[in-house]
């Protein structure tokens, strides 16, 4: 039971086997439009809500996609998307968080493209993250490229404002 649950979780409902898109962007782009719809249909409690959503999510990426790998035997496999549902929420919460307002639809899509450049460039420190143990391993890189995608955007903002 508990590895169908993480395949489930890790796949994102198989989502990262099943559709045309790399795995990767399909996790990225389900958070987007996860926090797009949060975004639109909740406002006042975005921030709240978003980062419930995080801390629940992150313990549950971090066992899940070690799960999954390990099952495979392979530290990363591409089908694991929960990991890049973590770090673009991860860059959503600190986008919303730094503004004063709720994110735009452009705004999300920016993340969006930011958090894909990240982590598929993966630029010094991000990429050693992917040298932890287990599920650590997996999800750590996400977040940090979670967290440099929202800083930059944050400091684009604050150049271009």
């Amino acid at each position: 039971m508990s590895g169908r649950l993480a395949f489930q979780l890790a796949t994102v409902g198989g989502l990262g086997e099943r559709l045309p898109a790399p795995g990767t962007t399909v996790g990225s782009l389900v958070a987007a439009l996860l926090f797009a719809a949060l975004a639109r249909f909740a406002p006042t409690v975005l921030l709240p809500g978003a980062v419930v959503v995080l801390v629940a999510l992150l313990p549950v990426s971090v066992w899940a996609c070690g799960a999954e790998a390990m099952r495979r035997g392979v530290s990363d496999p591409g089908p694991v998307v929960l990991d890049e549902v973590a770090g673009q929420w991860l860059a959503l919460v600190v986008l919303t968080a730094g503004a004063s307002a709720p994110p735009s639809l452009a705004a999300i899509g920016v993340s969006f493209l930011l958090f894909r450049i990240f982590d598929v460039v993966k630029p010094w420190p991000i990429g050693r993250l992917e040298r932890l143990p287990g599920g650590w391993g997996v999800v750590a890189d996400d977040l940090a490229a979670g967290l440099a995608a929202a800083l930059v955007q944050l400091l684009g903002l604050r150049f271009l404002a």
